[in-house]
Parts: structure tokens; sequence; C-alpha cells
């Protein structure tokens, strides 16, 4: 998506050959048009799917997921990363740990909100070792629902997540797949001739 690979280049600041820091937009700060565009791109992408929920993980993913979730006209449900004394019984539970942080947490989302029936669309805002992308996937399964798709904004296609998914049979989609982050420079995957131009 070109929108999103300017923003990143505009934006964007490497920190290190695996760190891309983009919280200019999309995980600090948001950008409310750009989270739009995601949403409608995500929206198209998946429109065969018959989605009927959107998850994610709190809390970079929400702004993305609920633009898509505007487009498909489906609600949204994000795992909440800590427990809330609100949040205690029938849960639908897995452990993800972020490379980032350097920390593991325990993802909780109301197992009500989930059921057998449904078609899930997994968005989340970046993708690098899918830890966090697999957590959401096993949650979906304990519900008995379907995923239909992994929805990423930013894939490190230098690390192994979406080989992973793909592995595991899903279906991945993302908006914007970087090649390397080599000597402070992104580097994107070009998916076709005219995204040359």
């Amino acid at each position: 998506m070109r929108l999103l690979e300017e923003k990143i280049k505009l934006d964007g600041r490497v920190l290190s050959d695996n760190v891309l820091k983009v919280d200019s937009f999309l995980n600090h700060q948001i950008d409310p048009q750009l989270m739009n565009e995601l949403g409608k791109e995500f929206a198209q992408r998946f429109a065969a799917e018959g989605i009927t929920k959107i998850v994610t993980i709190e809390s970079s993913g929400i702004a993305p997921a609920v633009m898509t979730g505007l487009y498909m006209n489906v609600p949204v449900i994000f795992a909440r990363k800590r427990k809330s004394l609100t949040l205690t019984d029938d849960l639908l539970t897995a452990s993800v740990h972020s490379f980032t942080k350097n920390e593991t947490s325990e993802l909780a989302i109301a197992r009500k909100y989930i059921n057998e029936s449904d078609k899930v669309l997994i968005i989340d805002d970046f993708l690098a070792n899918g830890q966090a992308a697999l957590a959401l996937v096993e949650m979906v399964n304990q519900a008995n629902a379907d995923v239909a798709g992994i929805g990423i904004v930013i894939e490190k296609s230098f690390q192994p997540g979406a080989q992973k998914l793909k592995e595991n049979g899903l279906r991945v989609e993302s908006l914007a797949r970087i090649a390397s982050l080599s000597n402070g420079e992104v580097t994107f995957i070009k998916e076709n001739m005219e995204e040359l131009v």
C-alpha cells in the first residue's frame, strides 16, 4: 500500500536492523486519516470472507481494527493484556512474548464475544516473529470459531512470522512488507511492477 509506505518513509524511524519506530502515526500518536485508509484496504481485501468479528490486541492494533470494523460493519474485540476486575470468568486466554518490550503478557477475551459460528479477521500493527498473531489464533480456536485471515499493517518480512503463519494454513495480508531495516534505511518488498513506478 503506497500511502502507508510513504508514511513510513516520511515519519518512521529505524532504531536498529530489527526495530522500526512508528509512534508518530500508529502506536502512540494516531493518524486518523491513515487509519481510515488502512481500514478501507483491509475491508476490501477480506470482503469475500464473510467476516463476522475482528480481533486484535490492545493497544496498537485497535485503531486499524476499529476502522476495518467500521467498513465491514462488524464488532471489534480486543484482547486485554492485563487482568481486570471486570474480566474474570469464562475467558479465552493465551500468552504472548513481546520481543520489543522483552516481556510476556497474558491475553484474555471474554468467551461470550466469540462463538463457533464466527468468521474472525485478526488485525495487528506489526508482524515480526508471529507470536502475537499465533496467540490470537489460539484464542479464536478455543472458541471453535474460524480464522478467516490475518491483516497486518507492517510486516517485517526478514523475520519468520509471516512464514510461520502461512505454514499453519493462515491467509496473511500485509499492507507494507519490509525487506530490510539495514543501514538505517527502510527497504520494501514490491508486490508487482506497477508499484515500482
